[in-house]
């Protein structure tokens, strides 16, 4: 079961973006991380406060974005061959322009093979 959810950081992003006080930065990337569960193995619901990801260990750009409906956007990015090899991910983040994460999401932890390419998929949705 993978928990999920928009950061304080971004809500705020959009209400002000939404009166004109600002524009909305782009979402450009996405940042990998170990520590998304707790010592048992359970997967731990992420805070809309965190600012960071509990145990960052890479940030990439996004590959690509695809609109799977008027309110719901994919956003993908692939490890490659030898990248993050023997890591354990359980995380993972958007983030923006301005390096702001704006959704994390927790998950069961997935070993990364040095000979396998792996995709990771978040839904920004509204």
């Amino acid at each position: 079961m993978a928990d999920a959810v928009v950061t304080l950081a971004a809500r705020k992003k959009m209400v002000q973006a939404r009166a004109g006080e600002t524009t909305l930065s782009k979402i450009v990337g996405v940042a990998f991380g170990s520590g998304g569960v707790d010592a048992d193995g359970n997967v731990i619901t992420p805070e809309g406060t965190q600012t960071a990801l509990k145990q960052e260990i890479l940030r990439k750009p996004v590959d690509k974005y695809t609109f799977l409906s008027d309110t719901k956007c994919r956003y993908e990015c692939t490890l490659a061959e030898g990248e993050l090899t023997g890591e354990y991910i359980s995380e993972a983040a958007l983030y923006d322009e301005e390096g702001d994460l704006v959704a994390i999401k927790n998950f069961l932890p997935k070993g990364k093979d040095s000979d396998l390419e792996m995709t990771i998929q978040i839904d920004d949705e509204f």
